[in-house]
């Protein structure tokens, strides 16, 4: 079973409500993802990727191939000039 972009999205906006997410995918296997939280403020980039895993609870043993992270707290986001819209 294949994963789109829309799996991923409602996996991470269901465990991470308040977080702002885009997901990409050139072929629904590889996918790309900004996720951007208010939780994530004060944690290692590690600890901010281990919540995004978490979110995707067994994913990656299956359709999951590959993700791409950018984690970053809102002011991270408006530092790069990303719209939180």
């Amino acid at each position: 079973m294949m994963m789109t972009v829309d799996d991923v999205k409602n996996s991470l906006t269901s465990a991470l409500p308040e977080a702002w997410i885009q997901v990409e995918s050139p072929d629904d296997v590889h996918f790309s993802a900004v996720v951007v939280c208010d939780s994530f403020e004060g944690k290692t980039r590690v600890a901010r990727h281990r919540d995004v895993y978490a979110a995707l609870g067994n994913a990656f043993d299956g359709p999951l191939h590959a993700l791409g992270l950018t984690t970053l707290t809102p002011a991270q986001a408006k530092e790069r000039g990303i719209e939180l819209s």
